[in-house]
């Protein structure tokens, strides 16, 4: 059967609405991107799918159930706090943030059964959360649930986790340290300097997935002449491992004046990461891709990068 040729991204409200109040995290980042993406014409070019919400069942397929049923209570309480001070609890949270976790579990699965090739969810990619607690702006890890969705259910074998936010990833690094059948890469900026202090290069992986991670911490004032220097080994790792669904964390705070982060990207730099990324996933992937916004935390630079990544999706080759 011919796979799907369809770019498509999700908006809806229910996504909109995961946000904190007087945060850098705020409601109005999906709001940044989609003006960008009308501005650019773009809007008519995607195919647009709506946000799902995820069952407590999907979720403690990553998370305890303990944490599961702590942030269900908080979030009927609206107060409190779901980690040491970066994530507070409010009405509502627990739904919002499970629509997250649907939502790319709609977008892997519609892409695993050749409803769309290449997928884009602005809101998710909220890459600290972990097994146990909240951290850094992220209640649960959607990537993270949606990778058991594809062991348990597709049977995958070889699945790419490909990270460009200016954070580390260590909520999908560390859980999955030792699982030699998720393909870790993760360019940030480097730990000794930024939260949450984590990812540097000697982290390779454990056990049998020792080699099959890769983490390459850049300095602060990094720039893209750096990217680009690194992507070439990000490339070359990734096709080593010949992964069978490639995910993309896009987080937009790499770029110049983020107010949480020091490295001087462009848009460039998500461009060149996401053609990339689409060519691997049609080496390997049958060209099975799905990006997530992750961080960022200046509208203007959010509305740049994610709408660089769906314009690469629409424009990269197809096989």
């Amino acid at each position: 059967m011919a796979r799907s040729r369809t770019v498509a991204v999700y908006a809806g409200e229910e996504l909109g609405r995961y946000g904190f109040e007087d945060h850098p995290f705020g409601e109005d980042r999906i709001h940044a991107f989609w003006d960008e993406m009308h501005i650019r014409h773009l809007d008519y070019q995607v195919r647009i799918f709506q946000p799902a919400i995820a069952t407590e069942e999907q979720l403690k397929l990553f998370h305890t159930p303990e944490y599961v049923e702590k942030v269900k209570i908080y979030s009927e309480a609206g107060e409190g706090l779901l980690d040491y001070g970066d994530t507070p609890a409010y009405k509502g949270v627990f739904e919002d943030a499970s629509f997250v976790v649907g939502t790319v579990i709609d977008a892997t699965c519609k892409v695993m059964n050749n409803e769309a090739r290449r997928v884009f969810v602005p809101i998710a990619g909220l890459h600290h959360s972990m097994p146990d607690t909240a951290s850094g702006f992220c209640v649960f890890n959607d990537v993270g649930v949606a990778i058991k969705i594809l062991q348990q259910d597709y049977g995958l074998e070889r699945i790419a986790y490909v990270d460009i936010d200016a954070h580390h990833g260590d909520g999908v690094f560390y859980p999955f340290e030792s699982d030699p059948t998720v393909i870790f890469a993760d360019i940030h900026e480097d730990g000794r300097y930024n939260f949450p202090q984590s990812g540097f290069s000697h982290e390779v992986g454990k056990g049998l997935a020792k080699g099959r991670k890769l983490n390459i911490p850049l300095l602060p004032l990094s720039a893209d002449d750096d990217f680009m220097l690194m992507w070439d080994k990000v490339e070359n790792f990734l096709r080593q491992w010949e992964p069978q669904f490639v995910f993309m964390n896009c987080g937009a705070d790499g770029l110049n004046g983020d107010p949480l982060a020091h490295l001087h990207y462009t848009a460039r730099a998500h461009s060149r990461a996401a053609c990339g990324l689409c060519q691997i996933a049609e080496e390997f992937a049958e060209g099975r891709i799905v990006g997530v916004g992750g961080g960022g935390y200046d509208l203007r630079n959010i509305s740049k990068a994610w709408t660089a990544v769906v314009d690469s999706f629409l424009e990269a080759p197809m096989r």
